[in-house]
This record gives structure tokens, C-alpha cells and sequence, in this order.
């Protein structure tokens, strides 16, 4: 296996340079590198070792709880000793205080290296802002602490049997008896719904408090623990997978366990909304991680590989071939061009003047970087040929553990939908415009104000349309290669080697040089 190594400079570059995170008010650029390289250190030395031995053990449910691969309860050890579980705790919950851009960088590096254990302890970050949000002080000097020390690790139970994507079929069912509340019901396809890393877990749970007919009206957030819960709360099965072995993915069965509400009764989406946005671009960052390292990995094996013959007769490495050449020009464009995405919309995140344009561009993020993440993973494989179809290089690995980002914080379907409904019409297509307008900010680049142009024909004709859930793939394909292109403008603006021009010539002129010529 080739070992893995953190993206650090293009990382740092992507979110200094080109999405501008250097204009902050806020932003230290000795600390964040500091940040950066310290944990990427830490991941590359004790996190992915384990990534290939944690998916070929995969976890195992013994007497009804999780015990998880050899060597990732130490791992996790350290993790929190060091106060990486903390990292966006603020101060006063002894945690480090930083923001979501820093967090954004440990995120993706986490990813690349071990994306099972990433999954188990990056809800978190969410878990703690929900808590910030909308918790009580109480909850929140009880639960922060712990989050940020890693003595416990959190989860998001919203998925039920029969209840995916349509929250509105939510069953579980929440009854209070004088002040205490109780959770009745079944919730499935919980990550790290149990594990043996942390001493407690805290589990936010979506549950009824309104009639079924309510709708998502009815619905309310909860919070209970593992230690709370005892014996009321049982882990019925975990899920057998195509990838993601090591990441525990639960079923359980909750019957009269103590709980307490968060927020308002009947706002639980609203609350459960701070969780799932925080979730959807580290989904989307999951993808850029995955593309980073199946390209690493492709291009290490093809400058090494020996196939064929030069011109002159010499022996030709693989990375000489044209269709090769083409696949890992395509893979780290891709790779480079999807950060630089997320992180432009984490910038307009923390500049918090646009609330409508971040509404438009997360799942925009999420569709692209995770189809980008599975599209380079597919490419690696194809680069490496029957190697890459063995487990021996782990870019299969690599495919696998990716394919599940496409599905999960909302099937990219639903968000493509949505940004053909809701992204046009809400606030009388606030966030369309404003999308609009940050493409002219970023770049100046004819090829694409056309595509631009392109891009507001369809808008208007999406916006028309009787039945717009019908265009919405297309409309989100061309919004986001839109996106895209503009972000690769940016980059080759900020880095003009012969490379980058050359891999920017790529994706803004992509005609077919047969038709250039003629």
C-alpha cells in the first residue's frame, strides 16, 4: 500500500489564496498552518495505519454491543489526549476554540487518512454548535465538556425503517409524563450508534411530539445518552457494507429511554438543521479527501510502472501514455477544483453576511465533491489496471468507502431537486442571484461568463417550468461545472506554473481539439 500523506500545501493554498480566506479579519495564517501540520503528523502516524487492517476486521456486535477494530480504541486515546476532539469546542468548554475553516482542514486530512473513524468522531463539531444553538445551559456545561475531552462521542438519529429521506414518516415517538420526556421507536443507519472509544454517547434524536399527520410540523429534538439510557436503549444489528467497515452503522431500538428536549417542541428540523448543514460539506470534503488520495495513489503507481515503449524504444512508464496522461490530468483537477469549491463557500460562510448564497452552494458542494470523489476513485482504478482492482493498492478501498457519500446527509438526487425548487423561488431566488454574482466575483474568464450565460437561460427556464423536479439533475450538472470553472479560473489566477496553466487550459477550454482545428 502506498502510504498516505496530507495534502497540507494545497490545502493551505485552496483556502488561503483562492477562496480568500486570507482577507478574513480573523484569519492566522502561522496558526492554521500550525493546526494543519501538526494533525496531519498525528493522522499520517497513528490514523491511517489502521485504515486498511480497521476495513478488512470491519466492527463486531458482541452481546449487544460495538467493539471495534483492533488498535482504533488507542488510536482514539491519543486523538482526544491531544485535544483534537475539541478542536471547535469554545475556550470556556476547555476546547480550542477554532472555527469552522480550520475544522475544514483537520476534516478533509481526517478523511484521507481513516474515513471510518472520521465518521464516528467528526459529528462532534455539529453536535456542539447544535448545543450552542439551541441547548440550555445546562446541557450545554454538561455535554460540551465531555465532547471536547472525547469522554463521549455524538451521534445524529434521524433515519428510521421506512422513513429515509421523507423526515414527514418519522415514528419514533416522544411522550412526556409530568417533566420527564421518553423516546419509544426505532431509529436505523445510525453511525457510531454504539462504539467502545468513548465512555458515553450522546445521541440527538428527530421524534414525534406532534400527531403523524403534523407532518415534520410534529417533530421535536431530543437528547439522551448511552449512560442515560441503560438498558432501554438496545443496539439491534450493525450493517454489513460495501465500504466503510470500520464505521459502525447501527440499528436500535429505543424503548421508553429518558430523554430531554433541545429547543423549541416542534422545531426539531430547525434544530436538526444546524447538525445536518455542518454534515453536508464535511460530506462534501469526504469527497475531496477521496479524490486527493486516489489520485496520490494512481499517479505514484504510474511514474513508477513500467509499460510499453517510448518512441525511441525505451521503456515507457504508464504516466507516458496519453489516455493515461488524461485520467490523472482529469483526477487532480477534479481534486483541486472540488476543495477550492467547499472552501470558497465555507469563506462566504464566515464573512456571514449571505446566508441565502452558503443555503445555495452547500448542496451544490455536496452533489459535486462527493460525484468528483467516487469519478476520481473509478479513474484510479482504471489507471492501475488489474492492481487497482486489488485490495493491495487500496484505491478499491478508496472507491468503496466513497460510493456511500453520494447517499447519505440527503441522496444527491433530493439536493439537486431542491436547488431546482427552493434554491429558485426561495426568497425570490435569493441565493440563485447571489450564486450568480459570485461568479463574476471570482473570475473574469470568457469561457465562463459564457457558461454563466448558459447557466442563466436554464435558471429561467427551471424557474418556469410546471414541473421543475424534471430538469433538476441537469440543472445542478450545469451549476455546478459552472462553479466549478470559476474556482479553476481563480486558482490559475493565483498560480501560474506551467502545470496549473495547464490543467486550467484543460477545464475552461474542453472542446474537442478536432474541432479546434478545424
Amino acid at each position: 500500500m502506498i502510504p498516505f500523506t496530507a495534502p497540507i500545501d494545497d490545502i493551505l493554498f485552496s483556502l488561503r489564496d483562492v477562496a480568500g480566506a486570507a482577507d478574513l479579519p480573523d484569519w492566522d495564517d502561522d496558526l492554521a498552518s500550525d493546526i494543519l501540520t501538526a494533525f496531519a503528523g498525528f493522522a499520517e502516524g497513528v490514523i491511517a495505519p489502521l485504515d486498511e487492517s480497521g476495513d478488512a476486521q470491519g466492527c463486531r456486535l458482541e452481546s449487544g454491543k460495538v467493539r471495534m477494530p483492533d488498535g482504533f480504541p488507542e488510536a482514539f486515546q491519543q486523538l482526544a489526549e491531544m485535544g483534537w476532539q475539541g478542536l471547535t469546542a469554545p475556550e470556556r468548554f476547555d476546547g480550542m476554540g477554532q472555527g469552522p475553516l480550520i475544522a475544514a482542514m483537520v476534516s478533509e486530512v481526517f478523511s484521507g487518512a481513516n474515513h471510518s473513524m472520521q465518521m464516528v468522531c467528526n459529528l462532534v463539531p455539529g453536535a456542539i454548535s447544535t448545543l450552542l444553538r439551541f441547548g440550555t445551559e445546562a446541557q450545554q456545561e454538561t455535554w460540551i465538556p465531555q465532547l471536547a475531552s472525547g469522554a463521549a462521542l455524538s451521534t445524529m438519529c434521524l433515519t428510521e425503517p421506512g422513513a429515509g429521506s421523507d423526515l414527514s414518516r418519522v415514528r419514533t415517538k416522544a411522550t412526556r409524563t409530568g417533566g420527564t420526556w421518553c423516546l419509544t421507536g426505532e431509529k436505523t443507519f445510525i453511525s457510531g450508534g454504539d462504539q467502545d472509544l468513548s465512555d458515553d454517547i450522546l445521541h440527538l434524536v428527530l421524534a414525534r411530539t406532534g400527531a403523524v399527520e403534523d407532518g415534520v410540523k410534529g417533530l421535536s429534538l431530543f437528547l439522551t445518552s448511552k449512560s442515560q439510557a441503560g438498558s432501554s436503549l438496545k443496539i439491534t444489528r450493525i450493517e454489513e457494507k460495501l465500504g466503510l467497515h470500520a464505521s459502525p452503522t447501527c440499528q436500535m431500538a429505543f424503548d421508553d429511554v429518558p430523554a430531554e428536549l433541545v429547543g423549541a417542541e416542534g422545531e426539531g428540523l430547525k434544530a436538526m438543521f444546524t447538525l445536518m448543514n455542518h454534515a453536508r460539506l464535511d460530506v462534501a470534503l469526504q469527497g475531496v479527501a477521496h479524490a486527493a488520495r486516489a489520485h496520490a495513489v494512481a499517479k505514484a503507481y504510474a511514474v513508477e510502472r513500467k509499460q510499453g515503449r517510448k518512441p525511441d524504444g525505451g521503456d515507457a512508464i504508464l504516466a507516458d501514455h496519453a489516455d493515461v496522461r488524461r485520467m490523472l490530468d482529469e483526477q487532480n483537477s477534479l481534486t483541486l477544483g472540488a476543495r477550492a469549491m467547499v472552501h470558497v463557500t465555507l469563506v462566504e460562510m464566515a464573512k456571514g453576511s449571505d446566508t441565502a448564497l452558503v443555503d445555495f452552494l452547500t448542496p451544490v458542494c455536496k452533489v459535486f465533491c462527493t460525484e468528483a470523489g467516487i469519478q476520481t476513485a473509478n479513474l484510479g482504478i482504471q489507471v492501475m489496471g488489474g492492481y487497482g482492482y486489488l485490495t493491495e493498492y487500496r484505491v478499491a478501498q478508496t472507491w468503496r468507502d466513497a460510493r456511500i457519500t453520494s447517499i447519505y446527509e440527503g441522496a444527491n438526487g433530493i439536493h439537486a431537486q431542491a436547488i431546482a425548487t427552493r434554491g429558485l423561488r426561495a426568497q425570490q431566488g435569493a441565493g440563485a442571484e447571489a450564486f450568480d454574482a459570485l461568479i463574476g466575483r471570482l473570475t473574469d474568464h470568457p469561457a465562463v461568463l459564457a457558461l454563466r450565460e448558459e447557466w442563466r437561460r436554464a435558471r429561467d427556464c427551471v424557474a418556469k417550468a410546471a414541473d421543475p423536479a424534471a430538469l433538476a439533475h441537469d440543472f445542478m450538472t450545469l451549476t455546478g461545472e459552472l462553479f466549478f470553472g470559476a474556482v479553476w479560473a481563480r486558482i490559475a489566477t493565483h498560480d501560474d506554473t506551467p502545470e496549473m496553466e495547464r490543467l486550467s487550459g484543460l477545464v475552461l477550454h474542453r472542446a474537442p481539439p478536432w474541432r479546434t482545428a478545424a
